[in-house]
């Protein structure tokens, strides 16, 4: 396997704007011809085919694909993502569990460590996520070592105001910690923000420019994507809509939350989707009352920036899902709107991967997306030679 780069780019991604251009449009569609790809970002066929011609050799596209019959000439050989064109780690730092998982450039996850716990502690967490990737690490090739872009670490920001037993996460820098020990950069983000990037990123479906997204797990998080890009703010949290105020002085978070089902049950439910037995009463309830929230939360947030989609996904089952999604859109139907268009409401598609997905995705956007991490390019910008600029952590700034 090659393990030289593009002329003008790292070992830890890809610089020219068009490279990276051509690799998001395949990341979104598929497989693609250079003549549709020549098409879709107005450049020429031959340079379409120099810069392909160049992302192959250093093995981020993959030329083997079924032809493909156009209407005249020869049959179209449509180029795809290679899976070990590059590696990221992703870790997530969630209420109950953490995981480290391993990534491939085509968003498949190759492995992954579990760490259950009471509470998450700082220390913990360090030590399983230099354990896990050292682990994970000696299991590769020196090629597959070659190509690793770095870690990417999902964890809901201000954690020490979960409970008494987070006060240890005031004053400590995760990332500052891991990249001093791993030796390798290191991203961090919201893990609200890194799910929703994920499904822009990795998602089954179509997304609009822009749409709101809540994540409910444990507690209740979110994104906000405006013109294509995951807009996180000047403190980085912006789409917190866990803490979006709702009516009676409380937050989203109070009643969409797993943490509110469990505390109706008296017990934990299962980290298994599929092992979980819940009696209908319980369950009419939290739909209900989750429904009202979310669309008192959706409803504000339509009427301050006009999203046509509001996306929900979470650490549930797929039919819980759906139903809190039907009961959602339901309860924004009943709701007075004069004056405000209603967004569809719809489930998200990666469930309980998101958050790791989107933590390994910080790696993988600001080495290889336009723009840098979590941004799509807007039709008409396509083809510009303009260099995004990469993602910072809250401590680069």
């Amino acid at each position: 396997m090659p393990t030289t780069m593009p002329a003008g780019s790292t070992p830890q991604g890809v610089r020219g704007q068009n490279e990276r251009l051509i690799l998001w449009l395949i990341r979104r569609n598929g497989p693609m011809p250079r003549a549709a790809l020549a098409q879709a970002m107005g450049l020429s066929a031959q340079a379409v085919s120099n810069i392909t011609r160049e992302l192959i050799a250093a093995g981020l596209l993959d030329a083997g694909g079924e032809r493909r019959r156009g209407k005249v000439g020869q049959p179209l050989l449509p180029l795809a993502l290679a899976p070990e064109g590059a590696l990221f780690l992703g870790l997530k730092v969630g209420r109950r569990l953490a995981e480290l998982v391993l990534v491939d450039f085509a968003g498949q996850i190759r492995q992954m460590r579990v760490l259950p716990h009471a509470f998450p502690h700082p220390d913990a967490i360090r030590d399983f996520a230099i354990a896990s990737a050292d682990e994970i690490l000696a299991g590769l090739t020196e090629a597959q070592r070659a190509r690793l872009s770095g870690m990417g670490i999902a964890s809901p920001f201000y954690l020490w105001d979960w409970a008494r037993e987070m006060e240890p996460w005031r004053g400590r820098d995760l990332r500052a910690e891991l990249a001093e020990v791993l030796d390798m950069p290191v991203w961090l983000e919201n893990d609200g923000s890194c799910a929703c990037g994920a499904e822009m990123m990795f998602g089954t479906a179509e997304l609009p420019e822009n749409f709101l997204y809540f994540y409910i797990a444990h507690f209740a998080g979110g994104g906000v994507v405006l013109d294509g890009r995951l807009r996180l703010g000047p403190s980085r949290n912006a789409g917190a809509m866990g803490s979006f105020p709702v009516p009676g002085g409380r937050q989203v978070l109070d009643v969409a939350s797993v943490s509110v089902l469990e505390a109706a049950l008296g017990h934990d439910l299962p980290l298994d989707d599929t092992a979980w037995d819940l009696p209908p009463d319980i369950l009419c309830e939290w739909l209900d009352k989750s429904a009202q929230v979310l669309s008192h939360a959706a409803l504000g947030a339509v009427a301050a920036l006009d999203f046509p989609l509001v996306v929900i996904d979470g650490a549930m089952p797929d039919k819980l899902r759906a139903a809190l999604v039907e009961a959602t859109s339901a309860s924004l139907a009943r709701m007075r709107h004069h004056g405000v268009t209603l967004p569809e409401v719809r489930a998200g598609t990666l469930g309980r991967s998101a958050r790791a997905l989107g933590a390994a995705a910080l790696p993988l956007g600001a080495g290889f997306m336009p723009g840098g991490t979590f941004s799509a390019p807007r039709p008409g910008r396509i083809g510009q030679e303009t260099q995004g600029a990469p993602l910072r952590s809250p401590d680069d700034r």
